[in-house]
């Protein structure tokens, strides 16, 4: 598929798939006679992995590095793996400091309702 057909597929602009190949997060496109890009079913699941990397936080120069690793084969799994090790423990700090941030905002709020209802009653 086209530039075009794989940018509305993946929601990724063709600027970003651009510049993602550029610096070497997508690797070995495939181009046509006339030097144009084709993508195939691999690239798609690839930018879908990179996609959820992103989402996470994960920085583009780890998800550079991961693709690098990648590339290298399998002689690089135990790499990878702490890659994502590492990314998963800062995920979980992540979400413990959001959930206390939840927690205080929620008890915000009832100590709110408790001072509504007390002035309706009074």
């Amino acid at each position: 598929m086209n530039i075009q057909s794989f940018s509305k597929l993946t929601s990724i602009s063709a600027h970003t798939i651009r510049y993602y190949e550029k610096i070497g997060v997508l690797k070995h496109v495939v181009r046509n006679a006339s030097g144009h890009r084709f993508f195939t079913s691999k690239d798609i699941d690839w930018i879908g992995f990179v996609k959820r990397l992103k989402e996470m936080g994960m920085p583009l120069d780890n998800i550079k590095l991961y693709a690098d690793l990648r590339e290298k084969g399998e002689v690089t799994s135990e790499l990878r793996k702490q890659l994502l090790q590492e990314h998963v423990a800062i995920l979980e700090e992540r979400i413990a400091l959001e959930s206390l941030h939840l927690k205080n905002i929620k008890e915000k709020i009832i100590h709110y309702e408790h001072v509504i209802n007390s002035e309706l009653k009074g």
